[in-house]
């Protein structure tokens, strides 16, 4: 899939909210798949720094669409579970998550996703997830 194409499925199918993030499709080459989030005051907590919560929804969107882009097209997932961890203070103009399919399945994908920020490449968090396949 091209990154357009995910782009238009982010667009059709995801909540109002999810498209308040302003996710960016950057690239999507077998089964890795990078979004961009820019940080906004929207995402800050005390701090300034990114909240815990957007960085969650990052990487679950990421990972979601990095599981239609393995499949090809658009289907119908479920998140069973997302397991994140926390690394360091997330700063800067934007947030990259890069995300990719550890294992599909007919029934359950698993993905592991890395986020660091644009500017200094350091890496503020990891997440790992499973999916299913609802369709």
């Amino acid at each position: 899939m091209t990154p357009d194409a995910l782009h238009r499925i982010l667009a059709e199918n995801f909540a109002p909210w999810v498209q308040a993030l302003d996710l960016e499709v950057v690239s999507c080459e077998g089964s890795r798949t990078v979004i961009r989030m820019p940080n906004s005051p929207n995402l800050a907590r005390v701090g300034g720094i990114v909240s815990g919560q957007a960085l969650m929804a990052l990487a679950d969107t990421a990972m979601v669409l990095g599981a239609m882009a393995h499949a090809g097209q658009m289907v119908p997932l479920a998140t069973t579970d997302l397991n994140t961890q926390f690394l360091r203070a997330a700063s800067g103009p934007a947030i990259l998550c890069t995300a990719e399919v550890v294992k599909p399945g007919r029934a359950l994908t698993f993905s592991r996703a890395e986020m660091t920020e644009e500017d200094s490449g350091k890496l503020v968090a990891t997440a790992t997830a499973s999916f299913f396949l609802a369709g």
